[in-house]
């Protein structure tokens, strides 16, 4: 079937967080919004049809996910990154970010300290504090346009001597982006070794956000942290979800695999009473998703690629003091608009009220986000084209 991604659809009046609650979101109501994580594409439709299939069964009692919904995670594994999992390793959560919570109070207890890569996808500090822990920053550098890790500073965090306020014996676990939520950074091999073994070696469990590992541009490859090694699977929870990869962030359907039984174990304790698994709906997408979606999957990641080419291109051309750093992975593309001369709160009074373009603030990401804005360019292109000439026209007003 050939998908047709330049129609526009109206997602308006449907609760749609992305287009119904602008005003609510950023105080205006004319925006483009170009902001939260989800696609402005219909999904695959043989994920549409397995939910009206499922719909039209008209029993909706309790459910838990059964072996079919199982084994087309197991399968993805195996199939997208030559990872072999058992079964009874895959947990299901209603989204990543309750894995999140769910993981740091079955690693942590309240004052241990959790190292973050900042700018870091936002939902990160509350995950953190909200436990009672401390963030430990380990700040990702930007050189020549590219982010890299700070291994340096990574190890000397974990250092007695550091002298930096942190207590490398309470750092417990890491949260590690990969694919980088939003500087689009995908992990070679190397930096996920690197990273790893610095973190175990001091006993500390890696959280692995995998989020949008499928979704990766040009040769870019996904190593999933867990595979680097046996020890490195013992030692790591890994987070994954079909939300992102096929727009189904709405269903909330996420699975946690976890090959160590001690830190499964704990999972589940603290997971069971407090956060439930995924609706039947959720659980009917995920497998649709995996069993079925990859024919639309090629089709929409050669239309978000000719998005970013088209983003580069224009504001090579157009606003060349607006740089964009050029992902390897997700479709959340990081602006650097320090040459704009602009502070934290004037840049979002211009993309509100100059450009008329409702865009996440770089700021919240981290103090490493002063200047930067997060732009979501999943959308037909003619919305693209048009939030990038409100910004053109803003700037030349500047």
């Amino acid at each position: 079937m050939i998908y047709d991604f330049d129609q526009v659809c109206n997602r308006k009046e449907t609760d749609c967080l992305k287009w119904d609650m602008i005003d609510t979101v950023f105080g205006e109501d004319d925006l483009i919004p170009l902001w939260v994580a989800d696609m402005d594409f219909p999904v695959a439709e043989p994920i549409q049809k397995a939910l009206e299939e499922r719909v039209s069964h008209p029993f909706y009692g309790y459910t838990r996910p059964g072996k079919r919904v199982v084994d087309a995670v197991v399968k993805r594994m195996k199939d997208k990154f030559n990872w072999e999992i058992h079964p009874e390793w895959v947990i299901f959560t209603p989204g990543v970010v309750p894995a999140l919570h769910i993981a740091i109070r079955s690693l942590t207890h309240p004052g241990d300290e959790v190292i973050l890569q900042q700018p870091v996808y936002y939902p990160f500090f509350p995950v953190v504090t909200n436990s009672g822990c401390q963030i430990v920053n380990n700040g990702l550098k930007l050189i020549d346009g590219k982010y890299e890790i700070d291994f340096d500073d990574l190890e000397t965090k974990f250092s007695p001597n550091s002298g930096l306020g942190s207590n490398p014996s309470r750092i417990k676990t890491i949260i590690f982006c990969n694919p980088h939520n939003p500087v689009g950074r995908v992990w070679t091999k190397e930096e996920i070794t690197k990273l790893g073994k610095i973190a175990i070696s001091n006993g500390a469990v890696v959280i692995s956000d995998e989020i949008h590992c499928e979704i990766l541009f040009d040769d870019n490859h996904h190593t999933t942290f867990a595979t680097i090694s046996k020890e490195f699977e013992q030692n790591c929870i890994i987070c994954m979800s079909p939300s992102k990869t096929f727009n189904l962030a709405g269903l909330d359907a996420s699975s946690i695999i976890i090959p160590n039984k001690k830190l499964r174990d704990n999972f589940l304790n603290i997971q069971n009473g407090m956060v439930p698994v995924p609706n039947l709906f959720g659980l009917t997408a995920l497998e649709a998703a995996y069993r079925h979606g990859d024919e639309w999957l090629d089709q929409v990641m050669v239309y978000i690629k000719e998005n970013l080419d088209f983003l580069i291109e224009y504001t090579e051309k157009n606003i060349p003091s607006i740089e964009v750093i050029k992902p390897q992975g997700t479709y959340l593309i990081w602006l650097d608009c320090r040459k704009l001369g602009l502070d934290n709160p004037e840049l979002k009074n211009f993309m509100l009220k100059k450009a008329k373009v409702g865009l996440n603030d770089g700021f919240i990401f981290g103090e490493e986000g002063s200047g930067f804005v997060r732009m979501n360019i999943a959308c037909p292109r003619v919305i693209l084209k048009e939030a990038l000439k409100r910004i053109e026209e803003a700037v030349n007003r500047l």
